[in-house]
Order: C-alpha cells, then sequence, then structure tokens
C-alpha cells in the first residue's frame, strides 16, 4: 500500500516569525520614540518646575527676586485667579502676571481695565497674543531677538542704572505716544513702558524673564533692573494665571487649540514627516517587479466564467455587451485590414467589413455598434450573431 504525502500548503498567510520581522523595526522605533518623549520630559519638568513663582528656589523660579524685595521693604502676594489680581488694584501696587498668554480673551480686558486707572504699575512677562489687549498700542515683532545680553540705550532711569541686562526675547513694535523703548535688538525694543492715559500708573513690557529667574539674577545688572521695575510700589502682587480659575472657563473660555502648546504644529508636521518615511522604508516597490509564481493555477475558462456570473449577477447586460462587441471588433479589423487603433471607429471598420462579406452596413453596425441588449435572451443572442460574424470573416 502506499501512502501519499499530504499536499504542500499553499497558504498566504505570514507566520508568526514573518510578522515578527516585519514589525520589529518599527516596535524599536516606538519604543525609542517613547523612552525620548520620556526622558525630555522628565528632564524639562526637574528644570523648569515653578517656573517664575516668586516661592520657588529652583532655577527658573524667582523666590530671590522676591527676597530681595523684602529686605527692601517691599511685600509679595501670589494670586491665581483674576478676581484676587482685581481686588489688588491699586496706586501703590505693581502687578506682575507672569504668563499672560495663559490670559483668556474676557480676562486680559478685565484685568487691563482694572489697573487703567488705578495709578499701580502693570508688568507683563513675555506676552505675544496677549500684548495688543493689555498694553494697546504695542505689538510683538515675529522674529525674536538674536543676543541675550542687550544695552539699555533709552532715558527710562531703572534702564540707565541698570545698565546691561538681560533682556534679549521677544521683540515689540510701540506706535503709543510716550512710551519708552529700550533694551533694542536690531532696531525694535525687548522693554516697553506705556504709560497710563490717566491716573499716573503704567505697563512695562518684558520681553524676556531672564532677570527673574533665580540662575539669572546676579548676572548683568538684572537684579537691578528686576528690583527696580518691582520695587516702584510698596506691594507686589504676583499673579500666576491658573486654568482652574473660574474666571477662565466664562465666555471668553480657550478652544482646544489655545491651550495647545505653541510647537504643536510643527511637532505633528514632524511626525507627518517621520510616517513618511517610514512608508518609504517599508515600501515593498523601491526596485522592479519581482515575478511570483501564482499558489493556484486557474484555468481562463473558469475565469470567463466567473467573470460572466458577476455580470449576470449585478444585471450589468450593458457591460458585458460592451466587453463582447469590443472585443470582436479587435479580432475582426486585422482580419479586414483595419489598424487595431481604428477597430472601435465605425467608419473605419464597417465599410472594411462590408467590403469583405458583401454584407449590409446598418446591420452590421447594429450588431457592433448598437445599443445594449434589454433581457438576457438578447443578451445571448448578441453573442451568437457575433460568433457567427467572426467565422464568416474568417471563412476563406
Amino acid at each position: 500500500m502506499t501512502i501519499e504525502a499530504p499536499p504542500a500548503s499553499t497558504s498566504a498567510s505570514p507566520t508568526t516569525r514573518q510578522v515578527w520581522t516585519r514589525a520589529r523595526g518599527v516596535l524599536l522605533a516606538v519604543v525609542l520614540l517613547l523612552v525620548g518623549a520620556v526622558v525630555i520630559a522628565v528632564v524639562r519638568s526637574d528644570a523648569h518646575h515653578g517656573r517664575l513663582d516668586p516661592r520657588s528656589a529652583d532655577p527658573y523660579g524667582s523666590r530671590a527676586v522676591a527676597a530681595l524685595l523684602a529686605d527692601r521693604g517691599v511685600s509679595t502676594r501670589v494670586v491665581t485667579t483674576l478676581a484676587e489680581a482685581r481686588d489688588t488694584a491699586g496706586s501703590d501696587t505693581t502687578l506682575l502676571i507672569a504668563v499672560p498668554d495663559q490670559l483668556t480673551s474676557r480676562q486680559q480686558r478685565l484685568v487691563h481695565e482694572a489697573m487703567e486707572g488705578s495709578g499701580g504699575r502693570t508688568v507683563l512677562v513675555t506676552p505675544t497674543a496677549s500684548v495688543r489687549t493689555l498694553a494697546p498700542g504695542i505689538s510683538p515683532d515675529p522674529a525674536v531677538a538674536f543676543a541675550s545680553t542687550l544695552e539699555p540705550d533709552c532715558a527710562l532711569p531703572a534702564a540707565r542704572r541698570a545698565g546691561t541686562a538681560d533682556t534679549g526675547g521677544v521683540r515689540y513694535v510701540a506706535n503709543a505716544a510716550g512710551a519708552d523703548i529700550c533694551y533694542p535688538s536690531d532696531g525694535l525694543p525687548t522693554l516697553v513702558r506705556l504709560p497710563a492715559a490717566s491716573g499716573g500708573g503704567d505697563t512695562v513690557v518684558l520681553g524676556s524673564p531672564d532677570i527673574l529667574y533665580n540662575n539669572r539674577l546676579d548676572e548683568e545688572g538684572n537684579a537691578s533692573l528686576a528690583l527696580q521695575l518691582l520695587g516702584s510700589r510698596p506691594h507686589v502682587v504676583w499673579y500666576l494665571p491658573s486654568f482652574s480659575d473660574p474666571s477662565a472657563t466664562d465666555s471668553g473660555r480657550k478652544s482646544f487649540f489655545d491651550l495647545l502648546p505653541s510647537g504643536w504644529l510643527w511637532g505633528t508636521l514632524q511626525l507627518f514627516v517621520a510616517a513618511a518615511l517610514a512608508a518609504l522604508w517599508r515600501a515593498r516597490r523601491l526596485g522592479p517587479l519581482v515575478p511570483e509564481k501564482l499558489p493556484v493555477a486557474i484555468r481562463a475558462s473558469e475565469a470567463v466564467e466567473g467573470r460572466a456570473r458577476l455580470y449576470r449577477k449585478a444585471n450589468a447586460r450593458d457591460r458585458a455587451a460592451t466587453a463582447l462587441r469590443s472585443a470582436t471588433r479587435a479580432r475582426l479589423a486585422p482580419l479586414v485590414g483595419v489598424p487595431l487603433a481604428q477597430a472601435h471607429t465605425p467608419e473605419v471598420l464597417l465599410p472594411a467589413l462590408s467590403a469583405h462579406l458583401h454584407g449590409d452596413g446598418p446591420s452590421l453596425h447594429s450588431l457592433l455598434f448598437g445599443p445594449p441588449p434589454g433581457d438576457d435572451a438578447a443578451l445571448i443572442s448578441l453573442a451568437d450573431q457575433l460568433d457567427a460574424l467572426e467565422s464568416e470573416v474568417r471563412r476563406p
């Protein structure tokens, strides 16, 4: 007795080993990306914890400034809500807004109205989108200062006494009358003092927070400039805007895109570029096509029958008739001396067929270029007539 070996498997499904081989590169890249993101997040969180917080002793905190102000008899109070900031407005108060751009449009308008006629001083740290509302007449320039340490080059007494300071950052265009423009970079100031229209107060716009940081306070004239800007009045209210502030959820609520970091667009673009490069790397057609053997041999008759069943299931008699007529015309054209490129042109093919068959031109036109059949019987009749026509043309 002969035992036949089982036929070889013709399954085209990839094996587990093949899947792992294909996916391990992508998985490794994803793991490295996640690890890098975690490391960057940890480093940044450690370095910027308590940023511009007068209670923080971290490098980017501002406790050193608050301590120096206290030595000079200037009190510092931290507030996190708009209501607290507005309640403290007065001629004896300096209101420092640490992150002005975090305020909603409504919050910006309310705090500006509260300080405008109070006679106090408002210090805005690196405002960009919010500066037009908080300091009318001042707008940010798209290009930042190239150098961080700049000369005062203005008549403002506080700046002249402080001398060079690390104010290089956002540059501003000041169109307001009477504004003091200091520490210019390429002709545009990085510190602007804008006097109030009434009440004796003013607004100071700082293009860089460096003079307030613990780790930069002892450099250049940073300490002198910070103390003079913040110590002109006996009380400093240090406003750290918070998303938990009830006023941030009123009608001036920011959209989702407003809450995203400023670099999210470039980050998304980089992800798209990385995805495109990964797609090119994993592409299968970077070289010439490689012929492969079909796992199963399919006879031509089976393919024709399968296509016919699809046509019948879709009631696509028009498509079936078009396919039959087109194939017949392509086979008849060389037999009657018509170029294949003109096989589907009635004005060229029909006269040649009529001359060859000595037949009726109109009937040939209806047969080869006529309307689609109305039912299955008409389609079968059309196929028979086309077959008969081809046989007659081939007859010697």
